[in-house]
């Protein structure tokens, strides 16, 4: 199963007997220099035909906590607005947000983990979108989608700390942060220990869209992902790591996700921390 869908293959697809159901997941990191962003504000003044809004924060995460600041959400929480979006397991899903990806990504990887058998990012989000917007709210047939956890392989800390010494680890954030020149959110800048950096931004071109599969490939490899190695992801509080996993899907290698992340790992003075730019 294909993990993006281009603006064409989506338009032909919305247009044909069984459109997929489209979930707008717009969100922004938050910024100190900037005003919060509201995802509702920005669905409301346009969005594609059809789209219903679904919220990071509260329905594809839950609240900040020692499990990080985007732990995996209320199973009830998440199956209700599934269901409120119209998503069933035997309808193919198709997620967008502004253009980064990051949110879309962490809605598919949430679907896809939970076991929905079919889910899609539009790649290049809804700047990529070359028809008209639409501002009415829909109203969809209540979904039947029943989560079932487990569908890929999660990774906690102490799992994140065993595959950085025996197989790969990547870690999607900024190279600065990684190398722990600055933290600008978390209490300590640095990496896991064995980890290596593989900005996610790096999978992307200058439009947003992800880079040819073959070109993908060649990055991981070079970075060490060989067909034998397990592949395993974490970025700040995985959202943007679950971009990296998309791309790695794309690539056609599967990885895990560390959900709690660096916000999880770096909020317990216990567990060590390297600097700089190599692994250990």
């Amino acid at each position: 199963m294909e993990a993006i869908i281009t603006a064409t293959e989506l338009a032909d697809e919305l247009a044909g007997p069984t459109p997929p159901v489209l979930l707008d997941v717009r969100w922004q990191l938050p910024s100190p220099n900037t005003p919060p962003f509201d995802g509702r504000v920005a669905y409301a003044a346009g969005h594609l035909p059809g789209a219903v809004y679904v919220r990071l924060d509260g329905e594809l995460a839950a609240a900040p906590g020692e499990n990080g600041r985007h732990p995996l959400p209320d199973p009830a929480v998440f199956r209700a607005a599934m269901r409120r979006a119209g998503v069933s397991a035997g309808r193919p899903v198709v997620v967008y947000d502004g253009g980064q990806g990051w949110a879309a990504a962490r809605a598919w990887w949430l679907l896809r983990w939970t076991g929905h058998p079919d889910v899609r990012v539009l790649d290049g989000g809804l700047p990529s979108w070359p028809g008209t917007l639409s501002t009415d709210v829909p109203e969809p047939a209540e979904g039947d989608f029943e989560p079932a956890p487990g569908a890929g392989r999660l990774l906690d800390a102490d799992g994140a700390a065993a595959l950085a010494r025996s197989g790969v680890l990547f870690d999607a954030r900024a190279g600065e942060r990684y190398r722990g020149e600055v933290e600008p959110i978390d209490r300590v800048g640095g990496h896991i220990p064995g980890a290596v950096s593989a900005p996610t931004t790096e999978n992307v071109g200058p439009d947003g869209r992800f880079l040819p599969a073959a070109e993908l490939r060649d990055r991981f490899k070079g970075l060490g992902a060989s067909e034998a190695a397990e592949v395993g992801v974490y970025c700040g509080s995985g959202v943007s790591g679950a971009h990296e996993v998309l791309a790695l899907a794309v690539a056609g290698i599967p990885a895990a996700l560390y959900v709690g992340s660096w916000s999880e790992w770096s909020a317990d003075p216990s567990r060590p921390v390297a600097v700089g730019p190599d692994p250990q």
